[in-house]
């Protein structure tokens, strides 16, 4: 079956999604309950949410991954963009994008060349890939050239939009020409925090790229959510940088933390999301909860 027949095939979720319950977060914030989202009549249009952290090592991919298939168990068609040319995406997804002859950089830079032959299924059901590889590293200088040059990636997704519910873009770990394209297309933007204090460092430039790209390119960016990631409530510093980030974002920051675990690890080395591969670990009810607050959003 091609990758393209199956974006149309009805979902099975792997697992039945945990239900939320309310508490509080690690900081003492009251969390409201979010129920499990009721499933879809319909599919389409998607909404293009951008992962985006110009630091690296903060969890953008491993989000993309476990949001992606945690959304997929709730009913929604969810399509992933490897938009890194390090194709950490599709590695992590069990793909072996360096020996593929047609990847996102073909789509993009290359008239001609159907989605078809770029569109992968992964092992969730309801979940499809478009990978990438070290070529798309040559793209960012091809398309300094080009005529419309930040819009590129909006045009290629365009006709993708009415088979998904969500189109989730993996970002490179800078603020270069590809994470501006993946910007000027979104709908919204998930910015992975670490909990560790360079990372806040950082924030003030990434919210004024946000803020340029939504004045000159694409008005109706909005920040969808600010995601704490590699959290070690045993530590007083993550749980100060944790503090600081509420503080300053307020009810920007999601409910779902992403605790540090081994579990992710093992998840890039077995090709497989954390819900399918430890469904019941709280790594993977993190994610759950965080799709719920996604789609509530």
């Amino acid at each position: 079956m091609s990758s393209w027949a199956s974006a149309q095939q009805p979902l099975v979720a792997p697992t039945p999604p945990i239900s939320s319950s309310e508490g509080t977060d690690p900081v003492g914030r009251r969390c409201r309950a979010v129920p499990a989202p009721p499933p879809l009549d319909r599919h389409g249009p998607a909404r293009v949410v951008a992962i985006c952290n110009q630091k690296g090592g903060v969890g953008k991919t491993t989000s993309a991954i476990n949001l992606g298939a945690a959304l997929a168990e709730y009913g929604r068609r969810v399509l992933l963009v490897d938009f890194d040319p390090q194709g950490a995406l599709s590695v992590g997804l069990g793909v072996a994008a360096q020996h593929l002859d047609h990847t996102i950089y073909n789509l993009i830079m290359e008239q001609g060349v159907p989605v078809e032959a770029v569109l992968r299924p992964t092992s969730v059901p309801g979940m499809d890939l478009l990978p990438s590889n070290i070529d798309l590293s040559a793209a960012e200088v091809q398309l300094v050239t080009e005529v419309g040059r930040d819009q590129t990636l909006g045009r290629t997704l365009r006709p993708l939009l009415a088979h998904y519910d969500f189109i989730l873009v993996d970002c490179q770990p800078s603020l270069g020409l590809l994470t501006i394209n993946a910007l000027a297309c979104a709908d919204g933007v998930l910015i992975p925090l670490e909990c560790e204090f360079f990372s806040l460092r950082g924030m003030a430039l990434l919210m004024d790229t946000i803020d340029k790209v939504r004045e000159r390119l694409n008005p109706k960016l909005t920040i969808t959510g600010i995601l704490a990631t590699m959290y070690d409530p045993r530590t007083l510093h993550a749980r100060e940088v944790m503090a600081r980030v509420v503080e300053a974002f307020g009810d920007t920051v999601f409910d779902a933390v992403i605790s540090r675990t081994v579990r992710f690890p093992e998840t890039t080395v077995a090709g497989e999301p954390i819900t399918r591969w430890a469904p019941r670990s709280s790594g993977a009810q993190a994610y759950r909860a965080l799709a719920r607050e996604v789609i509530a959003r």
